[in-house]
């Protein structure tokens, strides 16, 4: 069992930046791929960005822009979100799942969430 806590969110101007943090318990973290997706009002959840053992991956979307990393010592996960865009305005998940999946970039490809947290970029 995994139980995951965003944070970070916020209020920022377009071509800003944020880090948004995720806290992870359990002894098992090092053992998970974890992947950061969002969910704009009205839209279905989207993927963002996952981390496995040695490999990141990014949505087109946000490549350039954000960067995926984890510290498997203190069970953190984390985005870094540079220039931003109004477009990226949505509640952000973080999530955790198996390493060896066939669709690393669909929901069903993790098995526990975080509560979310709010991003909100002005323009």
């Amino acid at each position: 069992q995994v139980q995951l806590v965003e944070s970070g969110g916020g209020l920022v101007q377009a071509g800003g930046s944020l880090r948004l943090s995720c806290a992870a318990s359990g002894r098992t973290f090092s053992s998970y791929a974890l992947g950061w997706f969002r969910q704009a009002p009205g839209k279905e959840r989207e993927f963002v960005a996952r981390i496995s053992t040695t490999t990141a991956y990014y949505a087109d979307s946000v490549q350039g822009r954000f960067s995926i990393s984890r510290d498997n010592a203190k069970n953190l996960v984390y985005l870094q979100m540079n220039n931003l865009k109004p477009e990226d305005t949505a509640v952000y998940y973080c999530a955790a799942g198996a390493t060896a999946v066939v669709f690393p970039a669909v929901v069903s490809a993790y098995d526990y969430w975080g509560q979310g947290t709010q991003v909100t970029v002005s323009s």
